[in-house]
């Protein structure tokens, strides 16, 4: 690539990032906060995050993970413990009682949000030097099951002082402003994004296509892919964080497994191994599901004809009947294996335009 074709790309990419920015700012000055706009938009910017994690693990290692809502559930409950304000503790935590040494605890936001991801670190390398010895639906298996574990755990009655036990954590405090999951999610991936770019993610990319080879080559096969669990982790329990925020609430029940499999899905949709492929992905299926197919849950009159079908719950047949159709159509998912890329965009409008020139020109 040469350098004038370096230039032009980087000029597009600023100006694509300004249209990007300036859309954000209209829709943080003009929309209401309980819009559904506002809401899905931030919504998309988390899932965004987190299947950009999920795809660090599952598309570019080739490690097939599913345990991505524990780390999740880790990050949110240590982010709402070390936010929720002491004046509001009493009555948070006023069936049990709150722990001494957690009732003068009020970080600031970003400060939690970096322990969060740190003890969702802690807890993959633990556990990552035993599971990540097994292969395959092994390795599966037995992140699932850890994910259940910390579920579990967190509703226990042990911990019924620190995380409130079965009753689970309100009034986290929320967003200070609409473009925080933005922010937050801009900056997680941008240095995942880095990662991948660097010799480790060359070294992620070689344990995936072969390890024998990867291992040939000298890559330390136990140290890199437990280097990629942690790293994965670190950035789900981020994401576990600007969740809480959103919801106000967490509990047991918050992160089922039924969550990892949604961000598998966008992974999957948007692409393997595609960055941004995840980040399309998790917008589109987001505003489609919450937003988009929503008119398909009420009901509607035509005059005296009652529409059939239109009822509670007929969103959701037809989001599933749609990504059925995508699956069919696109088996490697809208990006496949490519990321974003302007001399594809622009080649693709050139040989368009050289097609209806022939066509013209006959």
């Amino acid at each position: 690539m040469n350098k004038d074709t370096k230039k032009r790309n980087l000029l597009l990419s600023l100006g694509l990032a300004g249209v990007i920015v300036v859309l954000l700012v209209i829709v943080g000055l003009v929309a209401s906060p309980t819009s559904m706009l506002y809401k899905t938009l931030q919504m998309g910017a988390i899932y965004a995050l987190l299947a950009v994690t999920m795809n660090l693990l599952n598309g570019f290692t080739g490690l097939f993970s599913l345990g991505q809502a524990g780390f999740m559930t880790l990050g949110a409950y240590t982010f709402a413990i070390l936010t929720i304000p002491v004046k509001s503790k009493g009555s948070v935590y006023y069936l049990f009682g709150v722990a001494d040494w957690l009732k003068n605890i009020e970080l600031p936001w970003f400060v939690a949000l970096i322990i969060a991801g740190a003890v969702a670190a802690l807890f993959a390398y633990l556990i990552g030097i035993p599971m990540l010895r097994l292969k395959s639906d092994y390795f599966a298996i037995a992140t699932l099951g850890f994910a259940e574990v910390v579920r579990i755990v967190v509703a226990s009655k042990p911990m019924n002082r620190i995380t409130n036990g079965s009753m689970g954590l309100t009034k986290i405090p929320g967003f200070d402003n609409f473009f925080i999951p933005f922010i937050v999610a801009g900056i997680c991936i941008a240095i995942i994004a880095l990662i991948m770019r660097s010799t480790y993610g060359r070294a992620f990319k070689a344990i995936r296509d072969d390890e024998i080879a990867a291992e040939a080559m000298g890559i330390n096969l136990s140290k890199t892919k437990l280097l990629s669990f942690v790293v994965s982790s670190f950035f789900a329990g981020i994401g576990g964080a600007p969740m809480a925020m959103y919801l106000g609430a967490v509990s047991s029940t918050t992160f089922t497994i039924a969550v990892t499999y949604f961000i598998l899905l966008i992974v999957v949709i948007g692409g393997m191994s595609s960055t941004t492929g995840s980040i399309i992905s998790a917008f589109v299926v987001i505003m489609a599901r919450e937003w988009w197919l929503r008119f398909l849950d009420k009901e509607t009159m035509i005059g005296d004809f009652k529409v059939p079908f239109l009822r509670s719950g007929f969103r959701m047949v037809i989001f599933s009947v749609i990504l059925m159709v995508v699956v069919l159509f696109f088996k490697n998912g809208l990006m496949g294996n490519r990321e974003f890329s302007w001399d594809r965009i622009i080649g693709f409008f050139k040989r368009l335009g050289k097609k209806d020139g022939g066509k013209n020109g006959k």
